[in-house]
């Protein structure tokens, strides 16, 4: 269970040595455009992730004049820390470095819903495999190995594709087929879960979000064409050997994992034909599936909400809080504050943002 007690953001973006105790329930953070609610809400994101998703320059989020970001927080009894600067970054685990971004993310398994980032059903691919292997990472943390070992291998393929020195590929696609099935079986299995929790619930918590009778259909793209079997890895070399050629002429390998996709239906219509208001529904039950997969394995979440009343509308909000609040999850939600938001008062803390400034209301 995750549960931040303390946080402390000594330098990000507009925020200068902010000290915030937060509700374990639900946690509201109020203020007008640019006051800095949204680089709360980052910060918090950047401290579990050890990378924003609004940008990937580090540039844009450390202070003006300044040469770092550092972002401190207590964790289940557990002190945590990142320091970044242009050059280097440092993470402590109760004073102890450490080399990876992951261990951070067990510590802290943060999950988000922003403008910024957008929402799964219609979003791009790359932003619907990062959620879908943010869930399988969860689920199953020795993948993260498998992760890492893919990537260099794909790297070390593309230099050579790159370079033309395709005799030394051999050795690497086999590697590579080794990984590339052993990723895929466990994108398959974790999307197998979802679905059975999706049946499970349909009629349950997403009374506000799905019909009982609509038919909401979810399936994995691989990143191979349809005649090669992605669970084989003999198919897989295969392919990759006979097509070497025409992977030296693009000089990059443009088929696997890494290309992977989720096709998401509604009533058997295809996300692209959905309505915004459709694709938005059908993106809170994906997150809601993820966060419900989570808990039954024992992990809870904290949940980021940016900007909650500019995307989602009321009934949308009350099912997504209500929910939260049922499994008792540390929710921080950030709010420009001209509407009624559905939460319970007895359950929040509320804070106003100024210029960077937190103050407890």
């Amino acid at each position: 269970m995750a549960h931040i007690e303390k946080l402390h953001v000594l330098k990000f973006r507009n925020l200068t040595d902010q000290y915030l105790i937060p509700n374990n329930n639900i946690n509201l953070i109020l203020g007008q455009n640019g006051q800095g609610k949204t680089n709360l809400i980052e910060s918090i994101y950047f401290l579990g992730h050890g990378r924003s998703f609004k940008t990937k320059n580090l540039k844009d989020i450390i202070p003006f004049d300044e040469q770092q970001i550092k972002i401190s927080a207590i964790v289940d009894a557990q002190k945590i820390s990142i320091k970044k600067t242009r050059d280097k970054s440092e993470i402590l685990i109760e004073e102890v470095k450490i080399s990876s971004n992951s261990s951070l993310s067990q510590i802290l398994p943060i999950q988000v819903i922003s403008p910024d980032r957008g929402f799964v059903v219609g979003g791009s691919p790359k932003l619907k495999r990062s959620y879908l292997d943010w869930g399988v990472f969860h689920s199953n943390n020795k993948t993260l190995k498998t992760y890492k070992t893919y990537k260099k291998t794909l790297k070390n393929i593309n230099t050579l594709l790159a370079s033309g020195n395709i005799n030394e590929l051999d050795e690497w696609f086999t590697q590579f087929a080794s990984l590339s099935v052993e990723i895929t079986k466990d994108r398959i299995n974790y999307i197998k879960q979802l679905v059975v929790v999706l049946k499970e619930q349909t009629s349950n918590k997403f009374n506000g979000l799905i019909k009982l009778n609509d038919d909401f259909v979810f399936q994995i793209q691989t990143g191979w064409p349809k005649e090669v079997n992605p669970l084989s890895e003999t198919q897989i070399l295969e392919y990759l050997l006979k097509n070497t050629k025409t992977f030296s002429k693009t000089k990059h390998l443009s088929y696997g994992p890494h290309r992977a996709n989720i096709e998401f239906l509604l009533n058997k219509k295809n996300e692209t034909y959905l309505s915004r208001g459709e694709q938005k529904k059908m993106s809170i039950v994906f997150w809601m599936l993820q966060v419900m997969i989570l808990v039954r394995n024992k992990i809870k979440p904290i949940v980021l909400i940016d900007d909650i009343s500019s995307e989602l509308d009321f009934n949308k909000i009350k099912t997504i809080i209500d929910y939260l609040i049922e499994i008792n999850i540390q929710i921080f939600i950030s709010d420009i504050g001209n509407k009624h938001l559905p939460v319970d008062i007895k359950k929040s803390s509320v804070f106003k943002i100024k210029n960077g400034v937190l103050e407890s209301l």
